[in-house]
């Protein structure tokens, strides 16, 4: 009895637990490990491991740190399975939220560091945002890969993290910072575990957001985000990506509105336009530009469509373009030529714009 009682206490005053996938992490797994022993966090903590199906020696190496996690006041609890094949992120997610006891998940990747101030600081700004997935600021490794997407990350305004989530980039709060209470992340549902090519991280973003919660970003710096060719995210395709932003755009946005403008006459625009439900194509009253060329042809004309006669769509100078616009200019490419054209038009992100690209 005094055994179960011990037990039951201490899963109930668990305050933290670090969410960590594991499949062949091996050569990234001192530093992730060492980087969790040196936080600065003073409350009870566990490190929760799921090791989907590693060939490396990557359970050795979690077994070697155990005593030491111990040591320092963080219990660890490992698993996982020797399949001959992995089951995929968001299974080796969901068993390592299942496992775990924490009040609190903070999720790593095992191939990123932590800095040692992050789960006190998401902590802390998770106890007065209850609601909300937390993110902070990244430090990208190899300094200077994927630029453009790391400004991106690092810049959003708290507005912005609700208006850009229909950009190529993915969760406006990307995944390997994320830190919620465990009560916020069983409402939303366990990822999609779909296995190789699904981006559970998206899907569970999307349905966060379609139950009214707040996406938030510290603005320090506290996770060293590695890139490297191995990781799940280039398993995904472009494609795929495409679909789920587009559906969720017509759900969110293009639902609330009669008509609208593409800004893009060109190759990305006219896709989207492909792409959309035909009540949205016919809601699409122009396709605005900058270019000249495209400008002089006046119209798009819609070859693959099935109906007759071949739907039309004139072509204008975005001076001459009446809003609301979903933008399908790739952000951060233009000089800012783009966000100056907006700002002149006095066009508000959000209302009278989304950006797609």
């Amino acid at each position: 009895i005094k055994i179960i009682e011990k037990a039951t206490f201490s899963i109930s005053s668990l305050l933290q637990s670090i969410i960590m996938p594991v499949h062949n992490a091996s050569c990234w797994l001192e530093e992730c490990l060492q980087a969790i022993v040196h936080q600065d966090f003073t409350g009870s903590m566990e490190l929760s491991v799921f090791d989907d199906a590693s060939t490396d020696d990557s359970r050795k190496v979690l077994e070697g740190w155990r005593e030491r996690m111990e040591d320092r006041g963080i219990s660890v609890v490992i698993s996982g399975h020797s399949s001959s094949q992995p089951r995929g992120v968001g299974f080796a997610k969901n068993k390592a939220v299942t496992q775990s006891s924490g009040r609190y998940l903070c999720f790593q990747d095992a191939d990123d560091i932590m800095l040692p101030q992050r789960v006190r600081l998401q902590y802390e700004t998770s106890i007065l945002h209850p609601n909300s997935l937390i993110g902070c600021g990244v430090q990208r490794l190899p300094e200077g890969s994927t630029e453009r997407y790391a400004r991106w990350i690092n810049s959003l305004t708290r507005d912005q993290l609700l208006t850009q989530a229909y950009t190529s980039h993915g969760p406006t709060v990307v995944m390997p910072t994320w830190f919620c209470s465990r009560k916020l992340f069983m409402k939303v549902g366990l990822f999609d575990e779909g296995g190789k090519g699904v981006p559970e991280d998206l899907l569970f973003f999307y349905q966060f957001l379609r139950q009214g919660g707040s996406p938030l970003r510290l603005d320090q710096r506290l996770l060293v985000y590695r890139y490297h060719e191995a990781a799940a995210t280039h398993s995904v395709t472009e494609e795929t990506i495409w679909k789920l932003r587009v559906d969720f755009l017509q759900e969110r946005v293009l639902s609330q509105w009669e008509n609208f403008t593409i800004w893009n006459a060109g190759k990305q625009g006219r896709k989207l336009y492909r792409s959309l439900s035909l009540i949205n194509q016919k809601k699409v009253k122009a396709f605005c530009d900058v270019d000249e060329n495209k400008i002089q042809k006046r119209f798009y004309t819609y070859e693959e469509s099935k109906e007759r006669p071949k739907p039309t769509v004139p072509v204008l100078h975005y001076k001459e373009a009446t809003g609301p616009f979903i933008i399908c200019v790739k952000l951060d490419m233009t000089g800012g030529v783009l966000e100056e054209n907006l700002n002149a038009l006095q066009l508000r992100e959000g209302t009278d714009y989304y950006h797609f690209n």
